[in-house]
């Protein structure tokens, strides 16, 4: 009989979760805030152009779409775009929902006692709401811009996520929709896992360094096994 081998048991994995289009579908609310805040100084710019950017940093979205249409800004235009984009957003907060399977996975983590928190580039102001949506407690740990120096693509918000949580990155799971999250993922040394509820493909999602790809929360949960978490998926009937 061979001898079981002796060695450390691995840390229990974490989970960190981007908000839009991962957990909550509001990827094209942001777009349509974006573009109306956009037409109040008479920029105009297509929906598919401005969704490509959705998920960096709010300072980094802007500049990018500015180098597509050679416009230079002012620090107070900025900041007014910014405004008026969370007012734009939270003008249509009560048409967003979670996405399929979103509050389920959460609670199932919770009950196995597997760590879980939100990162997101969004401001506490418009991130906020999505808690209670999710079945969430106000305190539910979440790490929002304001609280880091950084957005992604930086890796900043996952690093606090972790931080948050105790655990070391190369523990942790990110799971995103863009390939922003990806980047930031890989720059904080966590282990990607793309969802395509926030309308990038799979293709792109595993490019940018997505280890696996689903179509949803939902989907995640069903097949949480293939990322090493045993037993969270509900049993068929």
């Amino acid at each position: 009989m061979t001898a079981p081998a002796s060695y450390e048991a691995p840390p229990a994995p974490a989970f960190l979760f981007d908000l839009d289009g991962t957990l909550i579908d509001s990827v094209y609310q942001h777009v349509i805030a974006w573009r109306a805040a956009l037409s109040r100084l008479d920029i105009d710019l297509s929906v598919w152009r401005i969704h490509r950017r959705i998920g960096m940093s709010g300072g980094l979205f802007v500049s990018a779409l500015l180098r597509e249409t050679g416009r230079t800004l002012s620090g107070e235009d900025i900041a007014m775009l910014q405004e008026a984009h969370r007012d734009e957003y939270l003008a249509q907060a009560d048409s967003v929902r979670p996405l399929p399977g979103a509050a389920e996975l959460l609670a199932a983590l919770t009950e196995r006692k597997v760590a879980w928190a939100i990162a997101t580039s969004g401001y506490r102001a418009t991130a906020h709401h999505a808690l209670a949506m999710l079945g969430l407690p106000a305190d539910a740990p979440m790490v929002t811009r304001d609280m880091v120096a950084h957005a992604k693509p930086d890796p900043d918000l996952f690093l606090a996520a972790a931080a948050l949580l105790g655990v070391e990155p190369q523990h942790a799971f990110v799971v995103g929709d863009s390939v922003w999250d990806l980047l930031a993922a890989r720059r904080a040394g966590a282990i990607g896992i793309g969802v395509m509820s926030g309308g990038y493909g799979r293709e792109e999602l595993e490019r940018a360094g997505a280890y696996r790809v689903y179509a949803d929360p939902a989907d995640l949960l069903a097949r949480a096994d293939e990322v090493g978490v045993r037993g969270l998926a509900p049993s068929a009937a």
